[in-house]
């Protein structure tokens, strides 16, 4: 277990490594393209394996124990350690990213974006998966820092190389939002640390803000907020997003909407929850209002692209509708209860699934039709998908109400755990405040369906008339089989939560109790 963990993390390192070099001549195949490509749907086909074997290792009777850990010195001048580990917490979102990295290498494989080449491309991929990997797997705040920063390298090349209209200033706006709020999390993380005396996660943890005064937890909270809060991204500091998706590759806008994203609320749930509680409660309400803003700001920014007339992008809209759905998870976190913290941790893991997705089908969209403008592809001249592409059509309604919290599918679970917790938030906490934050996402709930299901009317089923569905290529092989598991774990997360709640529920107990089981 201990090495399963530690080759998830290293292995993309190395197989990244290795993509830079000259392919063996008997592997080559019919191309060094095809070759380098091959090789990277087989180091994260590896690393998925890997994944799946740690989880059927994994002791599932005790999810919030730290398993398969490893603690080694790094730097005894500053105590830093190699401490890596999981739990029920944590194990998730690692196989969730293993997932999407090989679904993404294996659709590059067969529609490679254009750009330079394919050998960079799959380093950086490989780098990118290595990092959102230790995220989710390290227990030392350093390291935890340093892993939170190597995916913003790679994320920027494949926007900047690989993306489309607008890409080198997409990604320079991305790069430098998040590596400003990085620069004020790591004064937060160096202030815990030197403070508490000791980066270890797992002791501060267990200390549970003893260590340290009500004012040094009050600044910890907001410097490692503003850095956790860009990259979720909370409002207002999302506008990085929509053109970062818009500019993107489709795989880049999978990884950075299916896991990326997630880094950020994990760090709160991992981070600033049990390490600084009472600083945590003094700005959950704030958290909270900044969410449920969120929320209707994504919403109302949706419905103004799927009007008509209005030139929206569905990739812009599809971003829009994240900064909605994180809201969500931060008023969640906000609520600083078990019911609220799972139904992040669950909301975090169905978008991740629902939105890949989504981005995948507005990918094969924007391919085939050349663009993926709303108003061209819902204009009267045949457009309509179910017409010309039925199954295409069919999988991106499935999505769309997916996302929009269909019972019976995962986007369901988290958003209504969400708005129970804010019904009833921890003692200390303001319940009239929290009453309106419930009330206030209720509507933002009622909203997204409607942004939602006015994008299905338009794309999908208007904009027809006779004799004019012209036949395009319906999904494909390669299609299929990028997009069946994240269709199949949408059905199964949503008719069997308790899945995924029986792993997080005693590790979020335990994390919010101060260490005790």
């Amino acid at each position: 277990m201990q090495f399963l963990l530690a080759f998830i993390v290293v292995g993309p390192l190395i197989g990244a490594a290795a993509a830079l070099l000259p392919a063996p001549p008997g592997l080559k195949g019919k191309s060094h393209e095809q070759a380098v490509l091959r090789h990277g749907v087989t180091v994260t086909g590896v690393i998925l394996a890997a994944a799946i074997a740690l989880t059927l290792g994994f002791d599932h009777d005790q999810p919030s124990k730290m398993q398969a850990t490893t603690d080694i010195s790094w730097i005894p001048a500053l105590d830093v350690r190699i401490h890596l580990g999981i739990d029920g917490i944590s194990l998730p979102l690692l196989v969730l990213t293993a997932l999407l990295a090989f679904l993404c290498a294996l659709y590059s494989y067969y529609k490679m974006p254009a750009g330079p080449s394919p050998k960079a491309f799959v380093a950086l991929l490989l780098v990118l998966e290595s990092g959102t990997l230790a995220t989710f797997a390290v227990l030392d705040l350093l390291l935890f820092f340093l892993a939170f920063e190597t995916v913003l390298v790679p994320m920027y090349f494949l926007i900047a190389r690989w993306g489309g209209e607008g890409r080198r200033a997409a990604a320079w706006k991305f790069i430098l939002y998040t590596l400003l709020g990085s620069v004020v999390m790591l004064l937060g993380l160096l202030l815990v640390g030197v403070k508490a005396g000791t980066f270890d996660m797992v002791a501060l943890a267990a200390d549970n803000g003893r260590g340290l005064s009500t004012s040094v937890q009050l600044i910890a909270v907001f410097a490692i907020g503003v850095g956790l809060a860009v990259k979720t991204p909370m409002w207002p500091l999302h506008s990085w997003l929509p053109d970062a998706h818009t500019a993107a590759p489709t795989v880049g806008s999978v990884l950075l909407a299916g896991v990326l994203l997630k880094m950020g609320t994990y760090g709160f749930v991992r981070i600033v929850l049990p390490v600084a509680p009472d600083g945590m409660q003094v700005f959950a309400p704030y958290l909270a209002a900044f969410a449920v803003a969120g929320i209707i700001y994504g919403s109302l920014a949706c419905l103004a692209l799927a009007r008509p007339g209005s030139k929206g992008d569905l990739k812009r809209l599809i971003a829009y509708s994240s900064v909605g759905h994180m809201g969500f998870v931060l008023l969640g976190i906000a609520t600083m209860t078990p019911t609220g913290v799972n139904g992040a941790l669950f909301a975090n893991i169905a978008h991740g699934l629902i939105t890949g997705l989504l981005f995948f089908l507005v990918g094969a969209v924007k391919d085939r039709y050349g663009t993926a403008d709303l108003d061209a592809l819902a204009g009267a001249t045949g457009a309509a998908l179910y017409g010309r592409a039925p199954r295409l059509g069919g999988l991106l309604a499935f999505a769309a109400v997916a996302s929009l919290g269909l019972p019976g599918l995962a986007g369901f679970w988290g958003e209504m755990l969400a708005l129970f917790a804010a019904f009833d938030p921890a003692d200390g906490l303001s319940r009239p405040a929290f009453l309106t934050f419930m009330v206030i996402g209720g509507l933002g709930t009622l909203l997204t369906a409607a942004y939602l299901l006015v994008v299905v009317r338009r794309v999908c089923t208007g904009g027809t008339r006779p004799g004019g569905e012209v036949r395009l290529a319906d999904v494909q092989g390669y299609e299929f089989a990028a997009w069946t598991p994240l269709v199949a774990l949408t059905v199964i997360a949503g008719l069997w939560p308790a899945i995924l709640l029986g792993l997080t529920d005693p590790a979020v107990q335990k994390l919010l109790a101060g260490g005790k089981a």
